[in-house]
C-alpha cells in the first residue's frame, strides 16, 4: 500500500480522500509523498511522464486530493426502487422468524426450562435459517439479561453468560443479513412482572422512538436534529443514553452504513434524503441492573402536506420492522401531556 500511494503521488495523481472516513495513516503517507515530490519538482524539469512543469503545474497538498464526502457512499445509502422493494420483502421474512422465536421463547420460560444468553442466541439463528435467502447474521447478536441488558455491546460467551427467567428485562438486538436486503432490530421483553422503575423507563424511551418514528422535517434536514425527539421525554425526568438514536443500513450490504446518522454528534451534517435508510433505537441503560433499547429500520420519505414553506419537499419516515413492541408494561400516561401544563385557560 504505501509503495503504491507513493508510486501516485510520483506521477502526479490526484485521490479522492473522504475525511469521514479515510485511514489517517493513508493520508500522512500520501501528502509526505506528495511533498516530496514537490521538492523534486521544479519549474522546467521533467515530471515521470516526460511532461513539462512550470510554477502553476508544481503540486501541493490541496492538490493531491479531493478531501469531500465520496459519491459512492452517497449512491449506496440513498436506495433505488429494487433496493427498497428487497429490504421490505426482507424484513416481513425476517418479522416471521423472529414471531416464532419470541413465540417458542415464551413458551420455554413458562414452563421455567433454563435458558442461557447463548442459546437463546443459537435458537433465534435457527429461525432465521428457515426464511428463504438468508445467509448469516448481519452483527454477532447481542442477547443480553438484567444487567448485561445494561452493557450497550454485550456478546454473551458459553463459559459466561446468564440464564434468562421472569424476573427482569431481556434485551435482544439482533439482525440477519440475506440476499435481498439487511435487518436490524431491538426488543425488550419482561416475561413477568415489571418494577414501577422499569415501566416507566421503558415508556418513555417508548415515547421517543414514536417520536422519531412520526417526524416531519423540511430536506436538508441533518439527522442530528431529530436525535431531540428520541431523548426528550428521558430528560423530563433526568436520564439519557450515551450513543446515537440512529444509524445508516445497507440494502443486503452492511449493517452500519453512512453517512446519514440520527446522534447528538453533531459534527455530522449529512441531510436525510428520500430512500435512505435509518435505524430509530433510543433506550436507557441501568447500570448492574437492566437495560431497555426498542430498535426499528425506516426509510425516508416524502409527505404530502398542505402547505411547503419555503419551496421545500417534506420527509418523514416509513417503517421496515413488522415485528411487535410489548406493550403490556406501558404506563398509562398520555404522552406530552407535560408539555401543555400551565397553558390552560384561567
Amino acid at each position: 500500500m504505501q509503495l503504491m500511494l507513493v508510486w501516485l503521488a510520483g506521477n502526479g495523481s490526484k485521490l479522492w480522500l473522504d475525511p469521514s472516513s479515510i485511514n489517517a495513516a493513508i493520508v500522512s503517507i500520501f501528502e509526505a509523498a506528495c511533498d516530496k515530490h514537490n521538492k523534486m519538482t521544479r519549474k522546467g524539469e521533467k515530471t515521470r511522464d516526460g511532461s513539462s512543469t512550470n510554477s502553476q503545474d508544481v503540486y501541493n497538498n490541496e492538490s493531491c486530493g479531493v478531501y469531500k464526502v465520496s459519491p459512492v457512499t452517497i449512491a449506496k445509502a440513498i436506495k433505488n426502487r429494487a433496493e427498497i422493494e428487497g429490504m421490505q420483502n426482507v424484513h416481513l421474512r425476517d418479522a416471521a422468524a423472529l414471531a416464532e422465536f419470541w413465540a417458542w421463547m415464551e413458551e420455554e420460560i413458562s414452563k421455567k426450562m433454563p435458558l442461557t444468553e447463548v442459546e437463546i442466541a443459537d435458537k433465534l439463528l435457527d429461525f432465521r435459517k428457515k426464511q428463504s435467502g438468508f445467509l448469516d447474521t448481519s452483527f454477532d447478536t447481542i442477547s443480553g439479561y438484567g444487567a448485561n441488558g445494561a452493557i450497550i455491546h454485550y456478546k454473551p460467551t458459553s463459559e459466561n453468560c446468564s440464564v434468562v427467567d421472569d424476573k427482569n428485562l431481556f434485551l435482544l438486538d439482533s439482525g440477519g443479513q440475506y440476499v435481498d436486503g439487511t435487518t436490524d432490530i431491538t426488543r425488550t421483553v419482561h416475561f413477568g412482572e415489571p418494577s414501577a422503575r422499569q415501566k416507566e423507563c421503558f415508556t418513555r424511551v417508548l415515547q421517543g422512538h414514536i417520536a422519531v418514528d412520526q417526524a416531519i422535517f423540511p430536506e436538508g434536514t441533518p439527522g442530528f436534529v431529530l436525535d431531540v425527539f428520541a431523548r426528550s421525554s428521558l430528560w423530563k425526568i433526568g436520564l439519557d443514553y450515551r450513543h446515537g438514536t440512529g444509524h445508516g443500513v445497507g440494502a443486503a450490504l452492511n449493517v452500519h452504513e453512512g453517512p446519514q446518522s440520527i446522534s447528538f454528534r453533531y459534527g455530522n451534517t449529512t441531510a436525510l434524503q428520500k430512500g435512505m435508510i435509518v435505524s430509530n433505537e433510543p433506550g436507557y441503560y441501568e447500570d448492574n441492573s437492566f437495560g431497555i433499547r426498542i430498535e426499528n429500520l425506516l426509510i425516508v420519505k416524502e409527505v404530502d402536506l398542505p402547505n411547503y414553506f419555503g419551496g421545500f419537499e417534506y420527509y418523514g419516515f416509513e417503517k421496515l420492522t413488522f415485528v411487535p413492541i410489548q406493550v403490556s408494561y406501558i404506563l398509562q400516561i398520555q404522552i406530552g401531556v407535560d408539555l401543555f401544563q400551565g397553558m390552560k385557560p384561567s
